[in-house]
């Protein structure tokens, strides 16, 4: 399983992302497209498709793993490698947040623009400030979200179900809920909004899923940064945002920085410091790069021993 990690990690850093027309992802968004329109009950219907579409995309992962790993060793560990990197993304995650942060300095309006394809949220109004703020709080919240949490449910899994069963099952298992954990976030990111009742199941279901990763991730941060005290000062700050989760990485790399985070109107993370400078928002995507290699070693070694 650890050759499994890093050959995913070699075609992220090689690739970067598979193309749209066969990514995984993108088609099980297809998948929970028409569920975004309006129902008699939509809790119950949101509630019932949070449970059965994810799992639907982990059956499927498995299966192809299986089927894969019964034609050969190297086929199964071949099939699950492809299917863990199109859970996982670091290198597309660094490149468009260092896009809008090197347009913030001269193109405000492209800043603006590119910083759609990063972060929800509207961006019309947004300063150079606020927008590279916003690139360095998604990058930490994507890190936990995209990165970290695929890896840690591939780990976990992978070595219970290896004390237990044979190698092929183990890695079908491990894959499979990478794959859960992935289609969980998307469903989140897609309908997850309380302004769709549909996707409270989703969003409630992601918040369960990324309890452990988002604290995994923020210590990830601190060490990358070699500033353990972030991590602590981090803490105060990590509830003010409404997600149970999205705080602890965002508010980590806000202490790591020194600098504030804000989403007007919703939260300020490190109030009493400045907005980012481009020098300084480029420095968080580096420390959060490094924190995501941080992470896929442990997982190889985690997995590996």
């Amino acid at each position: 399983m650890a050759a499994g990690v890093v050959a995913a990690m070699g075609l992220d850093r090689a690739v970067g992302e598979p193309p749209e027309a066969f990514h995984p992802v993108a088609l099980f968004g297809r998948l929970v497209g028409p569920l975004d329109r309006p129902w008699q009950h939509p809790r119950l219907v949101g509630g019932v498709a949070a449970l059965v579409l994810p799992l639907v995309a982990a059956v499927a992962v498995a299966s192809a793993v299986g089927v894969a790993s019964a034609v050969s060793p190297l086929a199964g560990a071949a099939v699950a490698a492809s299917l863990l990197f199109s859970t996982i993304s670091l290198r597309r995650l660094r490149a468009a947040a260092t896009d809008v942060i090197d347009r913030s300095t001269d193109d405000p309006a492209g800043a603006r623009e590119a910083l759609l394809a990063l972060a929800g949220r509207e961006a019309d109004e947004l300063s150079a400030g606020h927008v590279r703020s916003a690139a360095v709080e998604s990058t930490a919240e994507n890190l936990s979200d995209g990165f970290v949490a695929p890896l840690a449910g591939f780990a976990v899994v992978g070595i219970v179900a290896g004390e237990f069963g044979t190698p092929p099952v183990a890695l079908a298992a491990a894959t499979a809920t990478a794959a859960w954990i992935k289609a969980v976030n998307t469903m989140d990111s897609m309908v997850g909004y309380r302004s769709k009742p549909v996707g409270w199941g989703a969003a409630r279901l992601d918040d369960l899923a990324m309890w452990l990763p988002a604290r995994l991730t923020a210590v990830a941060i601190a060490v990358a940064a070699t500033n353990p005290g972030a991590l602590r000062d981090g803490s105060r700050w990590a509830d003010a945002t409404a997600s149970p989760n999205a705080g602890w990485p965002m508010a980590t790399l806000a202490a790591v920085l020194d600098a504030r985070l804000e989403k007007p109107d919703h939260y300020t993370l490190n109030a009493e410091a400045e907005l980012p400078t481009a020098a300084t928002a480029h420095r968080g995507v580096e420390i959060v790069t490094r924190a995501g290699w941080l992470a896929a070693l442990t997982t190889v070694v985690v997995v590996g021993v």
